[in-house]
């Protein structure tokens, strides 16, 4: 079992910056990516970035550019650095993590991020 949590949220300005950490515990070796989803009020969740053992990555489009993924493995944790913000950012942020070998999703109990205009 892999637990996962997550920090940093909160409400900032259009154009603000904040960056979310999610905090890894468990069993961290069975871990292949990790990465952040968001979910909106009345949208699906979606995929925000993707971080892999290997450190490739992958962004949403609506974000390349302005957030960055990261992983520090000594402390088993990843991050979102999220620049340049937009109000259609705001949502409840979700950190997850992916079994290498069973694909089983874990996840946060999210952290919400609020971007006024």
């Amino acid at each position: 079992q892999v637990q996962l949590v997550e920090s940093g949220g909160g409400l900032v300005q259009a154009g603000g910056s904040l960056r979310l950490s999610c905090a890894a515990s468990g069993s961290i070796f069975s871990i292949n990516a990790m990465g952040w989803y968001r979910q909106a009020p009345g949208k699906q969740r979606e995929l925000v970035a993707r971080i892999f053992t290997i450190g490739s990555t992958n962004y949403a489009d609506s974000v390349k550019g302005r957030f960055t993924i990261s992983r520090d493995n000594a402390k088993n944790t990843v991050y979102l650095e999220m620049n340049s913000l937009k109000p259609e950012d705001t949502a409840v942020y979700y950190c997850n993590a992916v079994h290498r070998y069973t694909f089983e999703a874990y996840w946060g109990k999210g952290t919400l991020v609020t971007v006024s205009s």
